[in-house]
């Protein structure tokens, strides 16, 4: 059964193995973090850390039953009741319903936890599963963007 854990500093070195293995993976559907986010890991990880503390974000690790990290399950831009949904599953751990457990999952917590009454989410055109997962989670297509210029979907749920 997978859990889901708030981000700690222990879970650094096997974030960034998750990233490392699965960057060419990421890209094919979503932009593409660059270089300096892995030149720069321990920086980063700091201050999403601070951010967490103030409560502007949340972010999560998904692990699976042996405790190896498959995801990742983010609520960044957290103000007045809302937020920004993020998610990446490990490509060896796709297919198999946990990006939509994953998602589901935060939801919930978002709203009891969190106290958001509402998250918004965005995909590229090309990610199918991505928009797959949003559907069967009840976020609705709200409008259009781009993504690191690539044309995207915007999305919206009511918690």
């Amino acid at each position: 059964m997978p859990e889901l854990h708030l981000l700690r500093t222990d879970h650094a070195p096997a974030l960034l193995a998750f990233e490392r293995e699965n960057r060419a993976y990421f890209a094919a559907s979503i932009p593409d973090r660059g270089e300096e986010y892995f030149t720069r890991f321990e920086e980063r990880l700091h201050a999403l850390l601070a951010e967490q503390a103030a409560g502007v974000g949340f972010f999560h690790v998904v692990t699976g039953a042996d405790g190896e990290l498959l995801g990742r399950v983010n609520l960044t831009e957290v103000a007045d009741g809302g937020a920004d949904l993020g998610y990446r599953i490990a490509e060896r751990a796709a297919g198999r319903g946990l990006a939509t457990w994953a998602v589901q999952e935060l939801c919930t917590r978002a709203a009891e936890q969190y106290g958001l009454s509402v998250l918004r989410a965005a995909t590229t055109l090309d990610n199918a599963a991505s928009q797959a997962v949003l559907a069967r989670t009840g976020f609705v297509v709200v409008g259009s963007t781009r993504l690191s210029g690539r044309p995207g979907l915007t999305y919206r749920r009511g918690l």
